[in-house]
This record gives structure tokens, sequence and C-alpha cells, in this order.
């Protein structure tokens, strides 16, 4: 029969069997950091993909199309819960839309290796999908837009101040490929141009195929609102003044203003727990 004891408690105790108080701090040891790192990145990847389907994606610039509001290699972050609210891509935003009609036939595509292309499924890495465009909304349902000699480029007979078009270039094109033309936007599509009008294969040149050089609005992936990389490259894409004049849409007001509003509800709840903790 083995010794006994008497525990801190005053029960009997056998000779060899620890405590109770550090039995019980033994079986609450954390686990070791590396058994609950593969659990964390998992954690990491999970909000990365809900960010991205949800909220917002990050996207690589491949042309020169939008320079130099936007130049190759710069990475923007796209707004994508706006159109969860119901709001459409309105005039003087820069959004980042499915290719609508084969826009990029021929050009060179570069082909990302299977982790690039988790890593950007994810949204961990700028997307890597080649059939997405980037350019600027300049028409939307109901206007009409026009472009006579180099310019000024005309919405609904208003001509546009554009001190975001490439310096050197003409807000208008004088070739007879696309560059002159006058042309009604449909209910539901857009009328989309690069800033560097005379480098960018926009809607001008795009009449003839199946869309008419009109973009779906449905085709829409979100909305440009920063230029997030290089750090050097720093800043927001505002939707220019000269648009106001012609009634820009609600569309502008909700973002970014979107996703503030979705970061805040989650703290606005937490706050609210503790506090309704600390009455009760």
């Amino acid at each position: 029969m083995g010794n006994s004891a008497i525990g801190a408690d005053g029960s009997p105790q056998t000779e060899g069997e620890e405590p109770d108080g550090p039995r019980r701090a033994k079986a609450g040891k954390h686990r070791s950091f590396w058994k609950e790192l593969p659990i964390l990145i998992v954690v990491a990847l999970v909000l990365a993909l809900l960010i991205k389907t949800f909220l917002a994606q990050a996207f690589s610039i491949p042309s020169e199309s939008m320079e130099n509001t936007l130049q190759v290699g710069d990475r923007v972050l796209v707004d994508k819960l706006t159109p969860w609210f119901g709001a459409e891509p309105g005039r003087g935003e820069v959004i980042v839309f499915h290719d609508p009609a084969n826009w990029l036939a021929g050009e060179p595509t570069s082909e990302p290796n299977v982790i690039q292309r988790v890593l950007s499924f994810v949204g961990v890495m700028p997307s890597a999908n080649e059939h997405d465009l980037i350019k600027r909304v300049i028409g939307v349902g109901g206007d009409t837009v026009e472009c006579k000699g180099t310019g000024p480029l005309k919405v609904n007979g208003k001509a546009l101040v554009e001190p975001y078009v490439n310096p050197g270039g003409t807000p208008c094109s004088v070739d007879t490929e696309g560059g002159q033309f006058k042309v009604t936007v449909p209910k539901g599509k857009m009328w989309v141009m690069g800033d560097n009008r005379q480098r960018s294969a926009d809607s001008r040149y795009h009449q003839t195929d199946k869309t008419h050089g009109f973009v779906p609005v449905d085709e829409a992936v979100g909305r440009a609102f920063v230029v997030a990389w290089p750090v050097s490259r720093w800043a927001t894409l505002p939707v220019p003044a000269t648009f106001d004049q012609s009634g820009i849409n609600a569309a502008a007001a909700l973002a970014p203003g979107s996703l503030a509003f979705a970061g805040a509800v989650p703290a606005v709840l937490v706050r609210r727990r503790r506090l309704s903790g600390r009455r009760g």
C-alpha cells in the first residue's frame, strides 16, 4: 500500500501523484507556435479570400494605356463592395472590367505558375487574370460622347477639362479607325477610354465588335480607388471635377466609403458587446 499524504485541499493524496494545481496548469498549456502556425495560415488565407471576393482586390497594371495616371507595374486596389449596394460605375471612375468582346485578342500574355495562381485566387497577390482591363468611364447609359479633331472630348455637348490625359497627347485622336466618333451609350452599358489616348485600344477601336465598343455594366469588377504599390507611387484615384458638370453618379460617393462602412460595422458591434458586458 503506497504512502499517502494530505493535499492542499485536505484530500488524501498518494505518493508520487502531482497536486491538483500543477496538474490543472499542465492540462491548460498552450500549443506550441509551430503547431498553431498551420491554423493561422489557413485562417489568414480564408480571410484574404473573403476580402478579395466581397471587399477589395489587388490588380497589376500591365500596359501603358492609363499613363500617366497609372504606370506599368503599379498595383491598384479595387472596391468590390459598392456594387453589392446596387450602385453602378459612374462617369470619371477608373474601373476594372472583364474583357467584353475579346478585346485582348493577339495581345501577349504571361502564364503564371501554380503558386502565383493560388496566391492570386485567394487575393494575396494581384490578379493573374489576363482577361481583365482597366480604363476610365467616360459615358454611361443615355450619354452622348463625341470626339472631333484633337478635342476636347465632349459628353452631352459639354467639353471636358482632362488634366489626367497623358502629357504630350491629346484628348482625341485624329486617326480614322475610331478616333473620330459620336456615340450614344445604351442603357446598361459604358463607354470607356484610357488616359493615354494615343496608346489605348479602348471603346473607340471596338465599335465593330459584338458590343459596338460599349462595355456592359455587368462586366465591371469594381472601381480602382488607390494606387497601393509601389510606395513611391501611392495615390488615391478620385473622380475628376470635370465630370460634375455631367451629373456624376451617386456611385462615386459610395466608394470607397462603403469599404469604410464595412470596416466600421464590426468595430461598433464589438464595442456594443463590451458595453453590454460592463452593464451586466
